[in-house]
């Protein structure tokens, strides 16, 4: 426990000393995130603040977690500094989407194959349980990238993916204390800790962006806590098994994940590559609507902390049943929020329209009356 306290504080403590220090950095160095028409922000914002609670989780795990001769510890760090390096490097000169997947290739291997790390058991999704070597590290290597490239994905607005991610962190950290896995106990506190000391800098009005070296950083994390927590949760013997283990931890990812999965499917279905940029976010949808960063930030955090009561609740449904059930859900909501974005840019149209043809009228009787006026001064200059 003293562990995960000195790990929280300390985190939180370096993360909100560093990112005054990275902004003023960048605005000597002129490292901004410029805008363009698809971001939302208008003005040029730092984008170095992942540097900032990246050294304060790293700081913190190393510092914190007890060394143990098995610890898979060793490789996870590894698999940090590779994610860092790429989101740093796409931060500053930019990357092509290949050479990004290559790099959290490299660290999912460092995670999977040498942490020792993997999904060996479906808890009887589509009927599946224990699964064979091969489609257990292909299934655990697709979570991985998936889960990375989700939150880089969703940070598309202030504070949502800093947000979001301590939400689960935090949530998976006090599971993990609660079982005693102390590693994965430090490192989701220290992640929430550190997420907690940028947000203060990072709430709309942002003064800094976390960049892709905060948002992948984000992912790695929560990948491996998600990973773990299917491990652990859907063993019988833990100390606080949890039932449809699978389908659970969808849910406590659901906006990430479901929002990732749904933009890929529609950019491919497209004939587009996956990584090719849209509007089609959810984030984007809401600022549709005319909602606000915070407030798009507050509804989807609320929308995801919602799907994790929910999902603990109903665990007992079975592992296809509870994950058909979210993904109906969530399309279902999803839809709603495209109905809504649609209406209300047809009503813009209409409006829009309108006050042209009303401006045009307007004109046309401006004419009329100049030339009513100009018919009538000739018949008097006639006259004359």
């Amino acid at each position: 426990m003293e562990n995960v306290i000195i790990a929280t504080v300390l985190s939180f403590v370096i993360t909100y000393f560093s990112v005054p220090i990275l902004i003023r950095v960048a605005d000597l160095k002129h490292l901004y995130d410029e805008p363009d028409e698809r971001k939302a922000h208008k003005h040029r914002i730092p984008a170095l603040g992942g540097v900032g609670f990246f050294s304060g989780f790293l700081i913190s795990i190393a510092v914190c977690i007890p060394t143990q001769s098995a610890s898979p510890l060793q490789y996870f760090m590894a698999a940090y500094f590779i994610i860092f390096m790429v989101g740093l490097k796409d931060d500053l000169v930019g990357l092509s989407p290949l050479k990004k997947v290559i790099g959290q290739m490299a660290a999912s291997f460092a995670i999977i194959y040498l942490g020792n790390l993997q999904i060996h058991n479906a808890s009887g999704l589509f009927g599946i349980y224990d699964m064979s070597p091969h489609l257990s590290s292909l299934l655990t290597y697709f979570t991985v990238l998936v889960i990375i490239n989700a939150f880089n994905l969703i940070d598309g607005v202030d504070g949502q993916a800093g947000s979001i991610g301590m939400l689960v962190s935090a949530i998976l950290g006090a599971y993990f204390l609660h079982v005693g896995e102390t590693v994965y106990a430090v490192m989701g506190f220290s992640l929430a800790a550190g997420l907690a000391g940028f947000l203060i800098y990072n709430i709309s009005p942002a003064k800094i962006f976390m960049g892709d070296t905060g948002s992948l950083l984000i992912g790695a994390v929560n990948a491996i806590l998600i990973i773990k927590f299917i491990e652990v949760g859907g063993n019988p013997a833990s100390k606080m098994p949890v039932g449809s283990v699978p389908a659970v931890a969808f849910g406590i990812l659901i906006v990430p994940l479901f929002d990732t999965l749904r933009v890929f499917s529609i950019r491919m279905m497209r004939g587009r590559s996956p990584f090719s940029a849209d509007r089609n976010h959810i984030h984007h949808y809401l600022l549709a609507l005319d909602l606000n960063h915070r407030q798009t930030t507050m509804t989807t955090v609320l929308a995801n902390a919602g799907f994790i009561v929910m999902v603990f609740a109903l665990q007992g449904m079975g592992t296809t049943s509870l994950l058909i059930f979210e993904l109906g859900l969530a399309t279902g909501l999803t839809y709603t929020l495209y109905l809504l974005k649609k209406k209300r840019a047809e009503k813009l149209v209409r409006v829009a329209a309108e006050a042209a043809a009303a401006a045009t009228a307007e004109v046309a009787h401006v004419s009329s009356k100049a030339k009513i006026l100009r018919v009538s001064t000739d018949g008097v200059l006639e006259n004359k």
